[in-house]
């Protein structure tokens, strides 16, 4: 994901991470040119270990830390120069609204990685789902198609530049100047 960033994007890039868990990226891209990264994470339990490896990678400063939903808040969230979302969009049951705000975001290039529409990565999501359902947890994971998320990302102005696919994960790069 960090390849595909530098390559679409100039020194001094910003960066918003939606779902940047402990914020390993942003610390990579922060240390490869990137001027500024923000993360937005819906949970809390990320934050210590966050602050932790920003302070030890010297790049606290120049992040900024927020907890929160994106879809809920959308103003809140400036645009960047890229936009990442790293296994995120299998975490919402509706992609679309997810994505389509993500890409409006995204002044450059947004990077998304989500699981392959296939028989068997939708199985083993299903089987996945049942033990949340089981203990009463409102998570789920869900597959959605390729199409829908690249269809979202083009409403707001951005060309799939690039798709790699793996067994089970996909990663796909869209871009304005594609």
């Amino acid at each position: 994901m960090a390849d595909a960033v530098r390559h679409r994007t100039k020194e001094g890039f910003t960066v918003l991470e939606i779902g940047g868990g402990i914020g390993a990226l942003q610390i990579e891209l922060l240390r490869d040119g990137a001027s500024s990264a923000t993360n937005v994470e819906l949970s809390r339990s990320y934050e210590d270990v966050a602050r932790e490896l920003l302070v030890e990678a010297g790049v606290a400063e120049r992040v900024e830390r927020r907890v929160g939903d994106v879809l809920a808040d959308p103003s809140s969230v400036a645009p960047a120069d890229a936009v990442i979302l790293q296994r995120v969009v299998c975490c919402y049951p509706h992609a679309e609204g997810l994505v389509r705000l993500a890409a409006q975001r995204a002044r450059r290039v947004l990077v998304l990685t989500f699981p392959v529409d296939r028989w068997w990565t939708r199985a083993a999501i299903g089987l996945a789902n049942v033990w949340p359902r089981l203990r009463g947890w409102k998570f789920r994971a869900y597959v959605h198609p390729t199409h829908v998320v690249v269809t979202a990302a083009a409403g707001e102005g951005l060309a799939l530049a690039e798709r790699r696919v793996g067994l089970v994960w996909q990663m796909l790069v869209l871009a304005r100047d594609a």
